[in-house]
């Protein structure tokens, strides 16, 4: 039996768990095809942004990423520019102290929020993104370390994507005592998750794409993606809160034109 070495660490435990469930859709759809096979599932963190660049170096077939994320810039690889997530990743909530929720319940303008500062872990790829947009930027520590952080005034706020807000707010922040999830605002940007292959395996990338294409058609990513994210914009109110826009520099021409489809 084939083997994939699929690498899905360096993220919430939402996000390994639908894309995992994505990715073995994609292979067993095109099972009869091109064989079975055995994912081999890698959940290593890397802090270190040189060590996550060498992932097929170090044996790793597969990942999802950004499309654009510039620590994969200068390295050798196969993309497939097809969104995974329906832009899920680029709507941003933000965590604040509950000392400041009226100061945001104030925020009506872009102006505002860009005066306060965001706190980013190191290595993020969405960190060069807010300084693009002229949003003030305090990168350091992990995901770990960024509620002790933000409780103690290091910066005023944390943005994260609706798809794992949730469960990384219960996580790291109940447990701290004193954040919330803020109720009126939310950033977007284009920020498409999308398959890098190592380029020693085309007919991998091919293989993947044809079956991410044939789970589309048939309605399987959809069922998928509610399963796992259906009930997202009710819950969060997606739809009533005030939406500030961002621009991403770092999108390649084949996706310049993308826009995320969560509220359509």
């Amino acid at each position: 039996m084939q083997q994939v070495n699929f690498w899905n660490g360096n993220k919430s435990p939402a996000r390994q768990n639908y894309e995992l469930a994505l990715l073995e859709a994609c292979l067993n759809v095109t099972n009869q095809e091109y064989g079975a096979v055995d994912v081999r599932v890698d959940n290593t963190d890397y802090p270190s942004a040189d060590d996550e660049a060498n992932i097929f170096a170090n044996g790793a077939d597969i990942l999802v990423t950004v499309a654009g994320n510039v620590k994969f810039e200068d390295k050798q690889k196969l993309v497939i520019p097809e969104p995974l997530t329906k832009g899920l990743l680029g709507y941003r909530l933000l965590l604040v102290t509950d000392g400041s929720l009226a100061k945001f319940a104030q925020i009506n303008k872009p102006q505002q929020l860009q005066s306060l500062s965001i706190g980013i872990p190191e290595t993020w790829a969405d960190a060069d993104l807010f300084r693009h947009n002229q949003y003030k930027v305090n990168e350091q520590g992990s995901l770990d370390d960024l509620f002790l952080l933000l409780k103690n005034a290091t910066f005023d706020y944390v943005a994260l994507g609706v798809n794992e807000i949730e469960e990384i707010f219960n996580h790291n922040a109940v447990p701290i005592g004193g954040i919330s999830i803020e109720p009126s605002l939310m950033l977007y940007y284009p920020f498409p998750l999308v398959f890098y292959v190592t380029p020693n395996k085309p007919s991998l990338a091919l293989r993947v794409k044809k079956g991410l294409n044939e789970i589309k058609a048939s309605g399987e990513f959809d069922t998928l993606f509610e399963h796992h994210h259906g009930d997202v914009v009710q819950r969060f109110n997606l739809r009533d809160r005030k939406i500030f826009t961002l621009t991403n520099p770092a999108l390649p021409n084949e996706m310049r034109h993308f826009s995320g489809s969560l509220l359509d």
